[in-house]
């Protein structure tokens, strides 16, 4: 398959998913009684003023931060073949106790956030680990053991609020931990935003945007362009055959795993170390879920997640012009909603019609194992046995690129 063909039918499933997503966003808005255009016009409106345009664009940034890592960190699951459902309770519970940790020290700026960040990914690497170690000792589906151990995470997390990590006072509404001391806070961009001739917005750009990029980069990297990375797809592709090259399958579920719950303990952290400075009961929650679907609309690939990211920061910040132009938010929640369903459809026709272009061009280039082209491969496996789930690029399974 060339080059041109096989990138239309990548780009097959994201696209056709959000024009699936918009058709329904019109008969909803229709059935509301409302103009899916004007609609349409309230949702993209950033505003008249340069002031205004630039704190949308700071407010759909800051969103797309936590939804870019957490997009990362079930990618990474999805490329060996694994589901990490487990990212929302991996995030929540990091970022609380990063945000214990970093109130209870006081050191120099850099080596504070550092240690944020490094108590944060330990502590989501461990969560994920349990999930991985559960998987190849036992057979547990990773399914199972990651949504239960959201449950617990969770809990945990309440209990430590209220109890041992509680800042705020006993009579307060809004419960919190200690405030974490300044020199751990993470500078903001808007000294870049005014350099460039921008207006100054109201709120601060996260300067954790940085560091997600350097993470996106990075997790790019490593994944093909390292021995880790080709273990790691090749794992994915085929366990057994994985084994017979010298690579350890079960170790790579593990590290597989740990990776992708340091990833995951990232997600808080732009909003703990640019904003809030602080765990609290208001903290955002979902951006886990969020994830999953940020992944699968991206294709687990760096560059496509981002873009999805933005994507779904926008739809998130349209919520509000729209309950001013008194049409229901909720139809950004159908947006979201009617994408994830659409993207797994639309990559289950773009996986059919690409394994039926390489049907055809076998069958063009003569048999080599009898007459057709030799006989159908059998089902891919995972390390614990099942079928393998498709989800990545059209024709390939979960955690191989050509």
């Amino acid at each position: 398959m060339n080059r041109v063909r096989r990138t239309g039918l990548a780009l097959l499933g994201p696209v056709l998913s959000i024009v699936v997503a918009l058709v329904i966003f019109a008969i909803v808005i229709l059935l509301i009684g409302e103009d899916p255009l004007a609609a349409l016009q309230v949702m993209t409106d950033l505003g008249d003023r340069p002031s205004q345009q630039v704190q949308s664009i700071v407010v759909i940034l800051n969103r797309a931060v936590p939804l870019f890592l957490a997009g990362l960190a079930v990618s990474i699951a999805f490329r060996m073949g694994l589901f990490n459902i487990g990212v929302e309770g991996q995030y929540r519970l990091a970022t609380i106790l990063a945000a214990a940790a970093g109130a209870a020290v006081a050191l120099p700026a850099p080596l504070h956030v550092l240690l944020i960040v490094v108590v944060a990914m330990l502590v989501g690497a461990v969560w994920a680990g349990i999930v991985g170690v559960l998987k190849v000792t036992r057979g547990v589906s990773e399914v199972i053991s990651s949504i239960m151990l959201n449950f617990v995470a969770l809990g945990t997390a309440s209990f430590l609020l209220t109890g041992p990590l509680r800042g705020s006072g006993p009579g307060e509404s809004i419960v919190t931990t200690k405030i974490i001391p300044e020199s751990g806070w993470f500078p903001s961009l808007n000294g870049l935003l005014t350099g460039l001739g921008l207006a100054e917005p109201r709120s601060e750009l996260f300067g954790f945007l940085l560091v997600a990029v350097v993470v996106g980069v990075g997790i790019a990297v490593l994944l093909k362009r390292t021995r880790f990375g080709f273990d790691l797809r090749a794992t994915g592709l085929s366990p057994s055959a994985a084994t017979a090259s010298g690579v350890d399958a079960r170790g790579m579920v593990i590290k597989t795993m740990l990776l992708s719950g340091a990833i995951a303990g990232l997600i808080g952290l732009p909003e703990l170390l640019g904003n809030a400075h602080r765990f609290s009961t208001e903290f955002t929650a979902g951006l886990g879920f969020l994830g999953i679907a940020v992944s699968l609309l991206g294709r687990n690939s760096p560059v496509g997640i981002a873009l999805a990211a933005l994507l779904f920061a926008f739809l998130d910040r349209a919520a509000l012009p729209l309950q001013f132009a008194d049409i229901p938010s909720s139809v950004v929640t159908i947006i979201q909603g009617t994408i994830v369903l659409a993207v797994v459809i639309a990559n289950e026709i773009a996986r059919r019609l690409a394994l039926r272009s390489a049907e055809r061009a076998g069958a063009a280039a003569g048999p080599s194992g009898g007459e057709g082209g030799g006989s159908s491969p059998p089902p891919d496996t995972g390390p614990d046995g099942g079928q393998r789930i498709y989800t990545g690029v059209p024709g390939e399974p979960q955690g191989v690129e050509s």
